[in-house]
């Protein structure tokens, strides 16, 4: 199988989202902007010159943003997930990721960008087999690690 790439579409922020989500995660790059040239198309009328796509990595993923308009908005049916090994870990990309963005419910967060993360321990997948671990996620917004791990009796 090929590899799949995420393609995350902009207005006009893709560069500026690329270079904000390799300053969040370690082991990131930007591996290539392309622009827009003189036979841009007419239902995407963009300037000459203005970036149309930056491509990234984040910890050695490839991801790809474009500025293709304001057409398409990012929601919650999609999300990343950031899972942590431990509760520093976890605030930190927590603080990271919810300036100028909005902390929702349950470990999820939108950026700045209106793109949905999810910031969980690693053992998430663990804790969600246990009915007290997941009542007491419900009741939180940004995860304490711990308080999960009690409930679950962990």
């Amino acid at each position: 199988m090929g590899q799949i790439t995420p393609f995350l579409w902009f207005d006009t922020e893709a560069e500026e989202a690329a270079k904000f989500y390799v300053s969040v995660f370690p082991n990131s790059k930007i591996t290539g902007v392309t622009h827009y040239g003189p036979n841009t198309p007419p239902h995407n009328p963009r300037p000459e010159g203005s970036v149309m796509t930056a491509e990234f990595e984040l910890d050695g993923k490839p991801f790809v943003a474009l500025n293709g308009g304001p057409e398409p908005k990012f929601n919650h049916a999609v999300s990343f997930v950031v899972a942590c090994k431990d509760q520093a870990e976890l605030d930190r990309y927590w603080e990271k990721l919810t300036a100028g963005g909005k902390e929702v419910a349950c470990g999820w967060l939108t950026d700045r960008y209106g793109l949905s993360w999810q910031v969980v321990p690693e053992d998430i997948g663990k804790l969600a087999h246990s009915k007290a671990a997941m009542q007491a996620m419900m009741g939180m917004v940004k995860i304490d690690i711990a308080a999960l791990r009690k409930a679950a009796g962990s």
